[in-house]
């Protein structure tokens, strides 16, 4: 159950990463008036580009050869091929989920509330935290359980990253591909259904909140 646990630990971490980066993501874009397009499409591209294309990207901005990757291991610290590197892949993949979803939110909100809070001389942290995340709750509740059910089906950026590595870096992606490349449909059929287990409630979460609920 190694697989299970290391993609569990992984998409919490993730989640708790693209969380805090995805609000304030969306709250610049939000309140961006030139250049918006630019930066709302650098934000979405890992959502449109292919897994592997984003972890060679990954791998130019912390492999070894890379100024950060250097500077690094100058501490001994390698991230490529360690679990901190299945994080930073599901986080990068899974920031987009996150952040469309909460931007999403916030234009949907009255924008009379942040004007009422400026008038009433709120500081515009004060309002982030006050106005616009209680508005956008809905939304950032979605954003988050994407988040974590896209982090936890993360496979190409993951392999291009941190590798297959039994009890290191193997998620439940990638002991299925493991279990499939070595002919044992069992063991696949079952990581399957693990992952099955864990995504469907999230998607009907998301619906029940979406859908059904009403308000807020």
């Amino acid at each position: 159950m190694t697989a299970f646990w290391i993609s569990v630990k992984t998409a919490l971490c993730a989640t708790g990463i693209v969380f805090f980066a995805g609000l304030y993501a969306a709250r610049f874009v939000y309140g961006l008036k030139r250049f918006r397009g630019i930066i709302d499409g650098l934000f979405t591209l890992p959502m449109v580009l292919p897994p592997t294309v984003v972890g060679f990207f990954i791998l130019l901005a912390v492999g070894k050869n890379s100024p950060f990757g250097r500077f690094l291991l100058q501490f001994q610290i390698q991230l490529v091929f360690s679990w901190g590197a299945t994080v930073i892949a599901s986080a990068v993949v899974s920031f987009p989920m996150m952040y469309r979803t909460v931007l999403g939110s916030m234009e949907q909100m009255d924008r009379n509330l942040i004007y009422a809070g400026r008038t009433l001389g709120m500081s515009e942290r004060r309002i982030f935290w006050t106005v616009m995340i209680p508005s956008c709750r809905k939304g950032i509740l979605a954003g988050t359980v994407l988040a974590m059910a896209r982090a936890i089906g993360e496979f190409g950026a993951t392999m291009m990253v941190a590798g297959n590595i039994p009890g290191r870096t193997q998620t439940l992606s990638t002991a299925v591909y493991t279990a499939m490349q070595a002919g044992d449909r069992t063991s696949a059929f079952r990581w399957v259904l693990v992952i099955l287990a864990l995504s469907l409630p999230m998607m009907f979460f998301i619906n029940y909140f979406g859908n059904g609920k009403k308000g807020g």
